[in-house]
């Protein structure tokens, strides 16, 4: 299991039990990680100005951008993306984004990043997702960065439940949430109409309790 440094949030949904149809009282209102938070390799972080570079490298290119919402991005565009980016740095009301740099200590070089969505307060909901630039790829890094930031939804945060979702064609994305414990909830057919194409997708999820009982 992946080293990271936390500190103390709620306790994990599993440590609740309740008969009434509603869930307990949580009160947490946001979530400001105490950075940086570190793994067995990487350090994750706030995005930073001086990682423009590194951001670039793997933004621009056509394979990262394939089963995302973006196109390849310029020079202007990144730089664009990474000024949103510096600023996600804490989750303080659902519907908002918490994104972290995946810097890879032995080199100091960000290579990749996560990003954890809050999605609904009352029903304690969230989404995670990660991109890896491929110079980096097969090195396990996705799967370490994506276990620290489903402890911050689980352990930090108080989530419930933590889903993912990918392209169906997108077999890397869906062999890593298997790989690391997610389970298979759905395959929607033709659900948008995504860069010129009806697509599918696949949706994963993991509960908190499920997490406690495979990481800890």
């Amino acid at each position: 299991m992946p080293e990271i440094s936390y500190r103390a949030g709620p306790p994990a949904a599993s440590a609740y039990r309740w008969s009434s149809p509603r869930p307990p009282p949580y009160d947490l209102l946001v979530l400001h990680p105490r950075y940086p938070i570190r793994t067995a390799r990487l350090t994750l972080r706030p995005f930073v100005a001086e990682d423009f570079d590194d951001l670039y490298a793997y933004h621009h290119l056509p394979e990262v951008a394939r089963y995302l919402y973006w196109e390849p991005r310029d020079k202007a565009e990144t730089a664009e993306a990474l000024a949103r980016k510096i600023g996600q740095d804490a989750l303080v009301e659902e519907r908002t984004s918490l994104v972290m740099a995946m810097e890879w200590r032995e080199l100091g070089r960000v290579v990749g990043e996560v990003n954890l969505y809050w999605t609904s307060r009352e029903h304690r909901q969230g989404e995670f997702g990660f991109v890896v630039n491929p110079e980096f790829q097969r090195r396990g890094f996705a799967a370490e960065a994506a276990v620290a930031n489903l402890r911050l939804g689980f352990q930090e945060l108080g989530l419930h439940r933590i889903a993912g979702r990918c392209d169906v064609r997108n077999a890397a994305s869906a062999g890593l949430m298997e790989r690391i414990g997610l389970r298979r909830e759905a395959h929607l057919v033709q659900n948008e109409f995504f860069k010129g194409e009806w697509g599918d997708e696949y949706v994963y999820a993991m509960l908190a309790d499920e997490f406690q009982a495979r990481y800890t």
